[in-house]
């Protein structure tokens, strides 16, 4: 899949610029081969390639698609970890179907993102995650949100339909915390005239999250909840758990068009 935005109106277009070059010499579409283009919002466009030149393609438009943008959103927010697993949980949680990326500069984080350092880490996860949503075609990429700290993670989590801390010894499973009514959130949503309800994972660093974010948290209205009998990495942990949520919510029907 290849992004344009907007989308053309034209029933044959020209993919230029990057995404036609990686089409033309790096895929070697040839004519009569399929395409699928989206803006990332939701629309897509299902393609023929009618002609190739060196940097750039010709499509014809056979099928234009609008997929409804995902209710309630899934939030993660990944706390900063080491090497590269941060950009690997981010592609992974593209690929699963979260809608935001939130980065989180946890109290136990040993990475720190800062000054001009932090803005090319970030775009390394935005990367990611263009680069998953392509591989796995979705029609509504995801967010990477702006770096949070403790205060705007509270507030977050106030304000969220359900908010979730993964913690190895919580006492309570996710799952059961994770069959939420999707109906009922959009319709608190839509009362309150704002955007549609999330359910926010919060996913800790390396070392775990302090006691006193939990804490923290927990007042914020979170609830503290366990995956199973084992600890998982930072970078596994949050893609498990919104494969629990998005399950639950029935996001992963074959009848589903995006994600």
């Amino acid at each position: 899949m290849f992004r344009l935005s907007p989308l053309p109106t034209a029933d044959v277009f020209t993919l230029a610029g990057p995404e036609g070059r990686h089409a033309a010499t790096v895929r070697r579409l040839r004519p009569g081969e399929s395409v699928d283009v989206t803006d990332g919002y939701g629309a897509g466009l299902e393609c023929a390639v009618v002609a190739v030149r060196r940097d750039e393609i010709d499509c014809a438009v056979r099928r234009r698609v609008d997929a409804a943008a995902p209710r309630p959103r899934l939030v993660v927010v990944q706390a900063l970890a080491k090497g590269d697993r941060g950009e690997r949980a981010v592609e992974m949680l593209t690929e699963v179907g979260v809608d935001e990326i939130v980065p989180w500069s946890a109290a136990r984080s040993v990475v720190r993102w800062e000054g001009e350092r932090g803005a090319r880490a970030r775009e390394r996860w935005v990367r990611a995650a263009a680069e998953a949503s392509k591989q796995s075609h979705r029609l509504h990429w995801p967010v990477v949100g702006a770096l949070v700290g403790a205060a705007e993670l509270t507030r977050r989590v106030a304000s969220a339909a359900l908010a979730v801390v993964l913690h190895e010894q919580a006492g309570d499973p996710l799952v059961g915390l994770a069959r939420l009514d999707a109906t009922a959130l959009d319709a608190t949503a839509a009362a309150q005239t704002g955007p549609a309800a999330e359910i926010l994972l919060v996913v800790g660093p390396e070392g775990g999250i302090a006691d006193a974010e939990v804490e923290a948290l927990r007042q914020a209205g979170a609830a503290v909840a366990r995956l199973g009998p084992t600890v998982l990495r930072t970078s596994t942990a949050g893609v498990v758990a919104s494969s629990v949520v998005l399950a639950d919510l029935g996001r992963w029907d074959a009848r589903c068009d995006d994600g």
